[in-house]
């Protein structure tokens, strides 16, 4: 990723996290109430995405400590969602693996979130969806991003409220 640190104005960034914030609150409202809860659908998104993985890996590339998904992760295997096997590398290590129980439950829990994505964005012309498209490839790749504040950056700059 090219540039520097404050290359990009604090407005910019500002409005960028208001909408990604808006956005997701949305989207979280949308979920039905007996649906998966938001760390639930992301673990198994992240099975679905890269196969088995250990608890930690899981964590790191959620961007979370491995204690604060215990419970998620004891949750979804009494539920079926999940399961733990050997991992077939280094058969000491335990690995997190998606059911089909738990495939199933994130492709409804998708579907039906999604249900609304489809109908707003059906108020949108073509390029805007299309320009919302590059968006979204762009924002996961900030998501995934290695990327961290350098220690001599400032931590608060003024902005607007979200």
């Amino acid at each position: 990723m090219g540039g520097t640190l404050g290359a990009v104005g604090g407005q910019e960034s500002a409005e960028i996290r208001q909408g990604v914030v808006r956005l997701a609150r949305r989207l979280s409202a949308e979920r039905p109430a007996e649906g998966l809860s938001l760390n639930k659908s992301s673990v198994l998104a992240h099975l679905r995405r890269n196969g088995p993985m250990s608890a930690g890996a899981l964590a790191a590339a959620d961007h979370q400590q491995p204690q604060s998904l215990t419970r998620v992760f004891a949750e979804l295997e009494r539920d079926g969602l999940i399961s733990r096997a050997r991992d077939e590398h280094d058969g000491r290590q335990r690995v997190l693996e998606l059911t089909e129980t738990g495939r199933d439950a994130l492709a409804e829990d998708m579907a039906r979130r999604d249900a609304w994505l489809d109908v707003a964005l059906a108020d949108l012309t073509e390029t805007e969806r299309q320009v919302l498209l590059l968006a979204a490839r762009l924002l996961r790749r900030l998501a995934d991003s290695p990327a961290e504040l350098p220690a001599s950056a400032p931590t608060h700059v003024p902005s607007p409220s979200h």
